[in-house]
């Protein structure tokens, strides 16, 4: 066993114990994330994990994500633009008072007075998506903080955040939206009314909220079905963040999709009908592989418990 590779996210917590070659030998995963730490502390956290999954008591652990943020564990502060993603290990900082060691990666930040941005976990899932030093690409990560970031020779040299993930949950459980979702808010990429929602929000992005509005007056007034809700919610938000995201690529149109599951499918498919040839990755995956490179660098020889395992 080499090391334990940990996600920590605001609400979500994912650990791998992996070995040398970044096979996964345990997995662990639940809601503990960093807004439940504080509550309880982060430590007692990680080691009832690494005990549940077995990991031996002096084995190392790279963490990267919200542990590392102002309210989380230990700030692990920022590397500032342009940024080799190949050095985030040499900045992580070593959680001293840990029963082990324990590292945080640090997020990237974009200081410039017209776009100010930060980035604290995805620098993760880039380092794990590219494929050699020298990667020049257009990544999209999508979430609850969508990310479009553009490397060139392994560097990050800008980025652009937007609120996508987080504006649909806020809008369809705490708006007035909220009565013109279905109880099940699953959404198919091939949907009509998802699509639909993509192509307004894509083509005429100043018009978003009036058609959020349109949405419950549809329904009110007979026009659409409660059923549909989500999917062109969903549809439009992710048309708008196209829209925004245009004049960011500078007019490219290959891309890496960093994306799991359905959220995969939805950015595929919306990418995909505006033009953009897109090649998807596992976004847990390039999390993972980016931990494992991380503690490689970090332990270039061997841990301190692989001798003994």
């Amino acid at each position: 066993m080499f090391c334990a590779a940990v996600d920590w996210g605001t609400s979500s917590f994912r650990l791998w114990l992996l070995d040398r070659a970044g096979m996964v030998v345990a997995e662990r995963r639940s809601d503990e994330g960093m807004q439940h730490c504080h509550r309880v502390g982060f430590a007692p956290v990680l080691e009832a994990h690494l005990a549940a999954a077995g990991a031996p008591a002096g084995l190392p652990v790279m963490i990267c994500g919200m542990a590392g943020a102002r309210q989380g564990w230990q700030e692990a502060g920022y590397l500032d633009l342009p940024a080799r993603l190949d050095t985030l290990p040499e900045q992580a900082i070593r959680i001293a008072a840990a029963a082990r060691e324990v590292f945080i990666l640090p997020g990237l930040a974009q200081r410039r007075a017209e776009a100010p941005d930060v980035i604290r976990g995805e620098e993760t899932q880039l380092l794990g998506a590219l494929d050699a030093s020298d990667d020049t690409r257009l990544f999209c990560l999508p979430g609850t903080h969508s990310k479009w970031v553009a490397v060139e020779h392994g560097a990050v040299t800008r980025f652009a955040t937007f609120m996508t993930g987080e504006l649909f949950a806020l809008l369809s459980r705490h708006s007035i939206l909220a009565h013109a979702m279905p109880q099940e808010m699953e959404v198919r990429e091939d949907a009509p009314r998802f699509l639909e929602g993509v192509e307004d929000g894509a083509s005429a992005p100043e018009a978003a909220t009036r058609r959020m509005f349109g949405l419950r007056a549809s329904q009110l007034l007979g026009f659409s079905d409660r059923a549909d809700g989500a999917a062109y919610l969903s549809g439009l938000l992710i048309g708008v963040e196209i829209a925004g995201a245009r004049a960011f690529g500078d007019g490219e149109k290959a891309l890496t999709l960093l994306a799991s599951g359905p959220l995969a499918r939805l950015y595929e498919r919306a990418l995909t009908v505006h033009g953009y040839t897109v090649a998807t990755r596992d976004a847990g995956e390039a999390t993972r592989r980016g931990l494992h490179q991380a503690a490689l660098r970090r332990w270039p020889h061997c841990a301190p418990t692989e001798a003994a395992s």
